[in-house]
Formats: C-alpha cells, sequence, structure tokens
C-alpha cells in the first residue's frame, strides 16, 4: 500500500498538531502494521451517548473481596487475566501448583516473599513480575498478604518483545533476570522447617491434587535454557525520544502469540514545543486493550488510584481525558507504573466485574 495525503496533514505523527485540532491515530497489528493520522476539529472521544456493550469500560479491583481466592477479570482462547489474593500459610501447610494449560506471569501488586521451584528459590517484592513456564512445579513462601494481577498464556510461552535495531539491552537486559537459586532453596526450607509434599495441578481448568511422602522438591542439580525468573519494573529501561510520544508497542515487556504485555514506568516528557505529551487519540484496530494501574500518579485519566484496570476494546477511539493537556504543562516526567495487556482476538469479561465497575466512565471525557 503506497502512502497517501490528502487535505493539510502534519509531516510528523504527533508533533505540530494545529492549534484547537486533535489528531488520531488509526493503526493495524498493534502499531506495527499500515497506520493512518488524521487531524480532526474535535477530539474522537466527543460522544454523548453510548446504548449497547461497546464501550471504554474501568474496574476498581480493590472492591473485588480479598482473602485467598483467584478470581478471573479478562480471558479469551490466548490469555486470561486474573486477580489473585494470597495468605502467608505455616510451614508444613504449604501445597505446591503446577499449571499444565499454560504459562503463569505474576505480576506482584502487593506483599513480598519467596517462590519456590525445582530450579531453585527467586525473591519477589510489589512491581516485580514472576514468570513460571508451564508445568513448573511452584509454591509460595509469603512474607505477609499478597496481591498478583496473573496473566495466563494458554497457546504459547512469553518470549522476549522484537529488540529491532535497539540491541540486546533495551528494554531489559537478559543479565537483570533474577535467576533461581538451588542451593539457597534447600537452605530457606530448612530454617524455616518447610517441606511441601502436595502438588495442585490445573488441566483444562480442572484441578488435581497428587500427594507424596515426601518433599516435591528434591532436584539435586540441573542446566538449561528453561527456567523460571523474575523480572522487576525498576529494571526496566523505557525506549524514549525528545522529540516525538512513541507508540505503547515501545514498551513492550513480553510477547505471547495473539497478545503482548506492556509496562509502563517514569520516564522524562517529550521537550520539544511542538511535541504531543499526553498518549494519542488513537484506535488500536485489532487489538483490545487493558490497563492495570500498579502504582503512582496516573497523569492522563482523573480519579484513578492504585489497583484499578481499564478495558477499551477495538472498535471505538480512547485517549486522554481532557484535563490531561492541562495537568502535564507543569511535569517533567512521568510518575507512574501500570502492565498493559494488547490481546489480537476480543476478550472476554467475567460476570464478577459487573460488581466493581464505574459506570459512568464512558462520560469522563466528556465536558
Amino acid at each position: 500500500m503506497h502512502h497517501y495525503t490528502q487535505g493539510q496533514p502534519t509531516r510528523q505523527g504527533h508533533k505540530a498538531i494545529p492549534d484547537g485540532q486533535f489528531e488520531e491515530e488509526q493503526g493495524l497489528e498493534g502499531f506495527f502494521g499500515p497506520v493512518s493520522h488524521l487531524i480532526k476539529k474535535q477530539p474522537s472521544t466527543r460522544w454523548t451517548n453510548i446504548e449497547g456493550p461497546l464501550k471504554p469500560r474501568m474496574y476498581d479491583l480493590v472492591k473485588l473481596e480479598g482473602g485467598t481466592a483467584t478470581q478471573r477479570l479478562l480471558y479469551n482462547n490466548d490469555c486470561t487475566m486474573s486477580n489473585v489474593w494470597m495468605q502467608p500459610e505455616a510451614p508444613d501447610r504449604i501445597r505446591a501448583r503446577r499449571n499444565a494449560d499454560g504459562d503463569w506471569l505474576y505480576f506482584c501488586h502487593k506483599g513480598s516473599g519467596s517462590l519456590l521451584t525445582e530450579y531453585g528459590i527467586l525473591d519477589f517484592t510489589p512491581g516485580s513480575y514472576i514468570n513460571v513456564q508451564k508445568c513448573v512445579t511452584h509454591a509460595f513462601l509469603l512474607n505477609e498478604p499478597a496481591n498478583f494481577f496473573l496473566i495466563e498464556n494458554r497457546t504459547s510461552h512469553f518470549q522476549e518483545p522484537d529488540r529491532g535495531i535497539v540491541g540486546r539491552h533495551v528494554p531489559w537486559d537478559m543479565n537483570s533476570l533474577g535467576k533461581p537459586e538451588l542451593d539457597r532453596l534447600y537452605a530457606v526450607m530448612k530454617e524455616k522447617n518447610v517441606e511441601v509434599k502436595e502438588i495442585d495441578i490445573k488441566h483444562c481448568d480442572e484441578f488435581t491434587k497428587i500427594s507424596y511422602d515426601s518433599s516435591v522438591f528434591d532436584v539435586t542439580g540441573w542446566k538449561g535454557d528453561l527456567f523460571p525468573f523474575t523480572l522487576h519494573m525498576k529494571d526496566l529501561m523505557p525506549l524514549m525520544s525528545h522529540r516525538v510520544h512513541l507508540p505503547p508497542s515501545a514498551h513492550s515487556t513480553f510477547a505471547g502469540r495473539g497478545f503482548v504485555v506492556c509496562s509502563f514506568v517514569p520516564r522524562p516528557f517529550e521537550e520539544e514545543g511542538d511535541a504531543l505529551r499526553v498518549p494519542f487519540y488513537h484506535q488500536n484496530i485489532d487489538y483490545d486493550e487493558v490497563l492495570f494501574y500498579h502504582a503512582g500518579d496516573f497523569f492522563s485519566r482523573q480519579n484513578l488510584h492504585s489497583g484499578m484496570m481499564s478495558f477499551h476494546p477495538a472498535g471505538f477511539p480512547h485517549g486522554p481525558h481532557p484535563k490531561a493537556f492541562e495537568k502535564v504543562k507543569s511535569k517533567t516526567h512521568t510518575d507512574e507504573y501500570a502492565v498493559m495487556v494488547d490481546t489480537r482476538w476480543p476478550l472476554k469479561r467475567d460476570p464478577v466485574l459487573d460488581r466493581v465497575e464505574l459506570s459512568d466512565y464512558w462520560k469522563s471525557w466528556m465536558k
């Protein structure tokens, strides 16, 4: 397809947008495919009414019941997103788990502790991703109650994002991964008198319990390039441009078949005077977009707090709230931590979300 123009477009996307006008990006394949920038007289989100199920949605996950539970939130054939609460258990009551349906990517929202695995022990704190591959046996040893945003990869495995011309060290360096420590696993288990003899195995979304007469963790050595690991948000190096706002895909952290996981961490704002400093209005036509707000000041939205989750399905444009344009004028950098999941195929909502939806969220773009 040849590049073509009509009317008076800008020379560069997200820059030099005429005063009083607004840009909308319409793109295919998650910002990687054919794309056009439309200059409009009014914001793309100027709707006055929405009737029907397709609309921007916001959920306050903090209001969901905690305790010890795994609550599914959104799902399709490729992936499932859940909210998980865990409580510390007595050392003699800890049970292992194993997922035969796919990989689990735990994002630690609250709490801290260690993950016991056949490969060794991994530590985590708020802001840690914990990547546990399919069928890897693991158990949580918590220091305190914990809350995870859990992403299940059901049709592939979590891979590095396409790093392209930027090389091997951004957005994260392989050396920043937390690797399992086998010797320390047994030292911690001995110190805390932990002996795990039961495994809960998930297969076809049903659970089976297998019991043993001795600890399931008995590996004396291993080698290979398949092992669970952690990656903390503090070790992510965001791609930036001081001249132009980059698309969300620049912040990809992990990739699966049919979806990507992106991380937003603090970064400087664009400096050049004609550069757009807030997320641009866009239709990510092929993808549904989920954003889990972990911590910080979420500058592009109003009335947000940690633990909320937005859901913007394909089919309509979305972008910053009106007051965000003024808010960023006095700021020099972003101060937010968030996890985004973009899915190639539509997501279904679990009915539990109806209890915690901010039903008037779609009105928040209206004057």
